[in-house]
């Protein structure tokens, strides 16, 4: 089996790909895995390549908007007086997050960044367009996670797994302990030097082998699904898959 991982960026110079083949061992332990693919700097055409033969493919990035959001926008730029059951900071929190947002909230204590309001937006619109081309080239797009295609968040995973180290993404001493503490966890995966030290040195490459990580959970159905209730708003806005396996389930040579 094939995972591919990709941590989203506005622009490609800052996205970051890893493919990880499970129980393809060099080594005599057949139920390892290797890191096969760990890339900063990646175009779209690029991604949708290599993961054409992926089972799953893990994009951390919001698949898609609040369905109110878009319905407030969209009756504003058509100058229609809003109709709205909220107001004041009721209706801005509805506006803010999605379904699956409130999922997260629930499951891991904190709210995930808000796709309309907070920093996302460019990235964001980066991930509507990839997801177009995967279409584009044939994929079914399942924004709910019923297809190959998931939409991640590797902070609340690695925080699950008891592996997020706070300052990852802003401090170099922190980065070099979150990528010694991945690998440790992860006896049976097997690395380059030039992989490790990629993985000290860039949160994004240290998020998209996270992400790949949650794309074999998504293959092995070991993530959160979604609830009937909520499946049709899923399909529009999205929703995360979060694992609800230890990292050290994902071995194996399935």
């Amino acid at each position: 089996m094939k995972t591919v991982g990709v941590d989203l960026a506005a622009e490609p110079t800052r996205t970051a790909l890893a493919s990880i083949e499970w129980g393809a061992s060099t080594g005599a332990d057949a139920g390892a895995a290797r890191l096969t693919q760990l890339q900063l700097g990646i175009s779209d055409s690029e991604i949708i390549e290599l993961a054409e033969d992926a089972a799953s493919i893990g994009i951390d990035c919001a698949f898609g908007w609040p369905i109110e959001f878009v319905e407030f926008v969209s009756a504003h730029a058509a100058r229609v007086p809003g109709t709205h059951a909220h107001t004041g900071i009721d209706l801005r929190r509805r506006l803010a997050y999605r379904h699956t947002d409130r999922v997260v909230r629930e499951q891991t204590g904190r709210w995930p960044l808000s796709v309309s309001t907070d920093r996302l937006g460019m990235t964001a619109i980066h991930c509507a367009e990839l997801l177009d081309g995967f279409a584009a080239a044939g994929e079914q797009v399942d924004r709910s996670g019923g297809g190959r295609l998931a939409e991640v968040y590797p902070a609340a995973a690695l925080r699950a797994w008891g592996l997020l180290t706070p300052g990852y993404k802003t401090k170099p001493e922190a980065r070099v302990l979150a990528a010694q503490m991945l690998l440790e966890a992860l006896p049976w995966l097997e690395t380059t030097q030039e992989q490790q030290a990629l993985l000290g040195s860039s949160d994004d490459a240290l998020d998209a082998v996270a992400a790949s990580l949650i794309a074999r959970a998504h293959a092995l159905d070991k993530t959160l699904p979604v609830p009937t209730e909520l499946l049709e708003a899923a399909t529009i806005e999205g929703w995360v898959a979060l694992p609800t396996c230890g990292v050290s389930e994902l071995a194996g040579t399935a």
